[in-house]
């Protein structure tokens, strides 16, 4: 007669599914895409290992799609086996312009613009913690976003609105 030996959900180690897989390697083959497209002087500038830093030279020089999407999996393989795809996935991120602080710059404008055209009394706020603020030009850009909305116009005050807010704020030393 045989043993079972039974084992407990907390003991046995999850394991991610087959597609999370395929979706991590795949974001580690575009990472390493944007890798060969970036310049030798951006490239020199990471922290590379020499293994990934070869095969990304090398893939610069591949032209048969066949071979660079055989060389786009080894160089994600690379990523994955020297486990240090999120600092250049940050670094990437940063030549690209996009960044932690600029999301929540845009996030922060976007909720002052809403909260603008709801609140009658934003405004109001706005003036108080941007004293800078161009307040007819805002008052008159609120009253036209308000109007083109209700008529179904196109959202050029919208836009606009969001224009002065993003001049009204600039200095990210005034993110809240």
């Amino acid at each position: 007669m045989c043993a079972r030996i039974s084992i407990s959900p907390l003991e046995e180690e999850v394991q991610p599914s087959r597609t999370k897989r395929k979706h991590d390697d795949q974001a580690l083959q575009d990472l390493g895409e944007q890798l060969v497209a970036v310049g030798e002087d951006k490239l020199a500038g990471l922290d590379l290992p020499e293994r990934l830093r070869d095969a990304v030279t090398q893939a610069r020089g591949i032209s048969k799609f066949g071979a660079l999407r055989r060389q786009m999996q080894y160089i994600g393989r690379l990523m994955r086996e020297e486990g240090d795809a999120e600092s250049i996935r940050a670094q990437v991120d940063a030549w690209k312009g996009v960044s932690i602080e600029e999301t929540a710059r845009l996030h922060l404008l976007e909720r002052w613009r809403v909260r603008l055209l709801k609140d009658e009394k934003a405004l109001e706020a706005l003036i108080t913690e941007y004293p800078r603020a161009d307040i007819p030009q805002l008052r008159a850009l609120i009253r036209n976003a308000r109007r083109d909305a209700q008529a179904g116009k196109p959202p050029k005050s919208f836009r606009e609105l969001f224009q002065v807010l993003r001049e009204t704020l600039d200095s990210p030393s005034e993110i809240r």
